[in-house]
């Protein structure tokens, strides 16, 4: 029984000490991608001078992702105004379906910015593995939280956590 007690503790020191040393930071992954009209964009170019930042990852076929993306987008300019928030919207749709992109965004009159990873290179590197997937970044871009799948009102809750980080009641 001692034993087992001394093994159990050690065990649990272990599990404890391995747990504190191992909190990076997490920082997005520099990837090449592409903007809605075609131009190279690199994520280690997202940035907000030091206000908060939401990426978003969708794609066309997902009607969940869309529905998120419209929650934001109908709040966009009010949290922009309130917080300074800037959404990043990444589309993993595959080079076949991008040419689609550009025409449900401007139908949909999203006001955020639009990335395409047509390869998936920046969904990998994220672990992103379920779409809506979105993640929220500080304004020196750490990612603070991040969620998969939508619900109506989920959005007002992320929303408090942009207020949060931008020092907004």
């Amino acid at each position: 029984m001692k034993k087992l007690i001394i093994v159990l503790t050690l065990s649990l020191l272990t599990v404890f000490s391995f747990a504190q040393e191992t909190k990076p930071v997490s920082k997005i992954p520099s990837v090449s991608l592409k903007t809605i009209d075609g131009k190279n964009f690199n994520t280690s170019e997202i940035a907000n001078d030091g206000k908060p930042i939401i990426i978003s990852f969708w794609a066309l076929w997902c009607k969940p992702c869309q529905k998120e993306l419209d929650a934001f987008n109908e709040h966009y300019a009010e949290w922009q105004k309130e917080t300074g928030v800037k959404i990043y919207a990444v589309s993993i749709d595959d080079s076949r379906s991008t040419a689609k992109v550009l025409p449900l965004v401007n139908g949909k009159s999203w006001e955020f910015e639009v990335l395409l990873d047509a390869n998936s290179d920046f969904k990998r590197a994220m672990n992103v593995n379920m779409i809506p997937h979105t993640f929220l970044l500080d304004g020196e871009g750490n990612i603070v939280s991040q969620h998969t799948s939508y619900f109506e009102g989920s959005e007002l809750q992320l929303y408090k956590e942009v207020k949060k980080l931008a020092g907004v009641k």
